[in-house]
């Protein structure tokens, strides 16, 4: 028999208020706006930004103004949550950009395309993982280079829970992939993650989505925190409990469903009280979490920018410093008005 407890680390909050208000005189002004389902962006130097919009396309930030012609277009592969989602741009040679899609099949892959030196159009170069399982749910696709030079990423268990646990299956994973694609299990138990970031060299913090009435259980999205080689539990456990082997998350909500877009650890100057603080976007809740951590543990939580600007996808730190995040309200799940979707900046005021 194993036993299943509570444990005193992880918080559970009630999604009737998500949290207290957070005390920070924050704001947010557009970056750019008229963008379809913004998913993820790649920052390039010289401040050139380009941004995955998840119907198919790769959208070109220069000089401030957005390009009316894609940098690249994609077909994809029918499903709800997939298409073109995590981009990335090698931090060793800008010519080299990695894309995460839902591929006709449906699968999903890891591509690399060669950039153009204007940064205006792009040629494919490599499948460099294929076989992903997709659904048209639980599709993961965040991908991030990490402090080791990696590149990281997040799949999810295509709507099959065992897929999770099961070490011969790349789904339900954070997956560490080499340059010409060799792809190796960093962690283990994840049920769909649209996010993760570095606390330091070797420790992560990664979102992931409750469950949405498998197993009999709903709601309790997650934050963790995770090294190399742990689990996360799906399915075995969920919300607080814990087992043997397996990471209880920071923090879960009961109840209804958050669920967490990407996360970033704000390591910017330009708000010295967010110095360190991990800040969430979520989708449906609509706003974003901040937490702080001490000795592992969450000593500080508080939600901003309460359904102010509708569904939340992206957050990321700019090489600059500075704090942008996401709409997603065009994606079918939202209002997506005469503006589109939007990247924000969050400052201080």
């Amino acid at each position: 028999m194993i036993l299943i407890a509570l444990i005193a680390a992880c918080i559970l909050e009630k999604s009737d208020s998500w949290g207290p208000d957070g005390k920070l005189p924050l704001r947010a002004e557009t970056v750019v706006s008229g963008l379809e389902v913004p998913w993820s962006f790649a920052f390039l130097p010289g401040g050139d930004v380009l941004v995955s919009e998840r119907p198919g396309r790769v959208r070109l930030l220069q000089g401030g103004k957005l390009l009316a012609q894609p940098v690249l277009a994609v077909k994809t592969g029918e499903s709800s949550e997939g298409g073109l989602l995590g981009i990335a741009v090698s931090p060793r040679d800008e010519s080299q950009l990695f894309l995460y899609l839902t591929a006709p099949g449906p699968q999903n892959q890891l591509q690399r395309w060669t950039l153009a030196k204007d940064h205006r159009s792009a040629k494919l170069d490599k499948v460099l993982v294929a076989g992903i399982g997709a659904s048209r749910f639980h599709d993961g696709g965040r991908i991030r280079f990490g402090p080791d030079g990696a590149l990281y990423v997040g799949t999810g268990d295509a709507r099959q829970p065992e897929r999770s646990q099961d070490p011969k299956s790349l789904n339900g994973k954070l997956l560490r992939v080499e340059p010409e694609g060799k792809a190796a299990l960093f962690l283990s138990g994840i049920r769909n993650t649209e996010g993760f970031d570095w606390l330091d060299d070797d420790t992560l913090v990664v979102t992931d989505h409750g469950p949405s009435g498998e197993l009999g259980r709903s709601a309790h999205d997650e934050v963790n925190v995770a090294h190399k080689g742990d689990n996360l539990g799906w399915p075995d456990i969920y919300g607080c409990q814990t087992r043997p082997g397996m990471v209880t998350p920071l923090i879960t909500w009961s109840e209804h469903a958050l669920p967490p877009g990407g996360v970033a650890v704000y390591r910017g100057t330009a708000i010295p009280e967010l110095r360190g603080s991990i800040l969430v976007a979520s989708l449906a809740a609509e706003h974003i979490h901040r937490l702080v951590l001490q000795g592992g543990n969450v000593v500080l939580h508080e939600v901003y920018f309460r359904q102010k600007f509708g569904r939340l996808r992206e957050i990321a730190m700019t090489p600059s410093g500075e704090l942008w995040v996401s709409t997603s309200n065009c994606d079918g799940r939202g209002e997506c008005g005469p503006e589109k979707d939007r990247i924000l900046k969050i400052v201080r005021e």
